[in-house]
């Protein structure tokens, strides 16, 4: 029992009064910290459930806002209405979209049998007049070992109408690739017609039509590119460039703008392995002396000079003992430029005292040219130079 007496003993010293002493005070600075621990604990709770309350009624009042650009030239576009603007575009116009359907025959290896097509239109007058493209409704091909008919009949169905209504070709354009039909109906919605020449790139542009017998299919894009000249079976045209999908059946729909309003008739489109989204039409400002002499005459009548010719550049020109200008390749018969006197193997130079390099551009001057008029052209004949007065026919 002396360990546990010296145990007890050492709290009787005078050393472990000291301890005690001294335990005291430690035991006093802790009940201290205690206190000052719950007091700061009180102060944390607090203003940290203040702060939280702060934050709650700020977040009520939060509004998003888009940063403000700063740049003068740029102005913030909103998209937030664009479904509404499709909307209100389709339903204006899809009234004045029809489809067409085409048959003809198709004979090959001496059997003959019924085909069809189909297309799409634009109806521009209340008592039946339509739009379309020329390929749509004239089908008449041939080769070595086929041949197509031209149409047997053509039939049109209204917007919401099921019947099919026969329809009759006013006049067709193969320059052009436009044409006019007519159907026995009135009261119909003719198509307002907005500005071309106004269209400008990146424009919202829906495209209306039948692509593969869908009947009136809308798709909707942007205007890529204006002026495109393309070249399709040795005609060229001046086209609008879309990125709106079109196939098969749109031919002859529209374009059509934000208003509602026709810009352009459906007609081309590229197509191929990795090809997408490239789709051009006749800009509707084109197309309507075009129709409106259509219904008049039932055909376009243009100047005519009657000759063939191959551009001949500087280089092929000197390497054949030539001059830089038209080659004549041949002369055709009973033209105004036979009975002119032309002859192949003349190169032309000048017309009407302007200089001409391509087939361009002597169409170009023709064309700006009426039926009748006489045309001066600068040819030279075997190195020697002479002047050929042509007056122009009706092509």
């Amino acid at each position: 029992m002396n360990d546990n007496d010296d145990l007890f003993r050492k709290f009787d010293t005078p050393q472990n009064k000291t301890s005690t002493k001294r335990a005291s005070t430690i035991l006093a600075c802790f009940v201290v910290s205690i206190i000052g621990a719950l007091i700061v604990c009180s102060c944390f709770y607090y203003f940290t459930n203040s702060k939280n309350d702060n934050n709650e009624s700020q977040e009520v009042g939060i509004s998003l806002s888009t940063p403000q650009v700063n740049n003068p030239n740029l102005e913030q576009v909103s998209l937030s209405n664009y479904s509404d603007t499709a909307v209100y575009a389709a339903n204006k116009v899809l009234p004045s979209i029809v489809s067409i359907y085409v048959e003809y025959d198709v004979s090959y290896f001496g059997r003959t049998q019924t085909s069809s097509g189909q297309g799409s239109g634009v109806i521009i007058s209340e008592d039946g007049y339509i739009l379309t493209n020329n390929h749509v409704i004239s089908s008449a091909d041939s080769s070595s070992y086929y041949e197509v008919s031209s149409a047997n009949s053509i039939t049109v169905k209204l917007y919401g109408d099921e019947t099919e209504y026969e329809a009759k070709i006013i006049g067709t354009d193969e320059k052009t690739d436009l044409a006019v039909l007519k159907i026995e109906k009135t009261g119909l919605t003719p198509a307002e017609f907005g500005d071309s020449s106004s269209v400008q790139v990146g424009e919202f542009v829906l495209a209306v039509g039948d692509p593969y017998g869908l009947e009136h299919s809308v798709t909707a894009g942007i205007i890529s590119a204006l002026n495109r000249n393309m070249t399709v079976d040795g005609v060229e045209y001046t086209v609008m460039q879309a990125d709106c999908a079109i196939n098969s059946g749109n031919s002859g729909g529209a374009f059509v703008n934000s208003q509602g309003q026709v810009i352009g008739v459906a007609t081309l489109k590229l197509s191929g392995t990795g090809i997408e989204g490239v789709s051009f039409a006749i800009p509707i400002n084109d197309t309507v002396s075009i129709y409106t002499e259509l219904i008049q005459n039932g055909k376009i009548a243009r100047p005519y000079i009657g000759f063939q010719g191959i551009a001949l550049d500087e280089a092929t020109a000197i390497r054949n003992g030539l001059t830089k200008g038209i080659y004549v390749d041949s002369v055709l018969a009973d033209s105004p430029a036979e009975e002119a006197g032309l002859q192949a193997g003349d190169v032309i130079v000048e017309i009407d005292g302007q200089t001409v390099s391509t087939m361009d551009d002597v169409n170009e001057i023709k064309n700006s040219k009426k039926i009748g008029d006489e045309i001066t052209l600068k040819v030279y004949r075997r190195s020697t130079e002479i002047e050929i007065k042509v007056t122009l026919g009706e092509e």
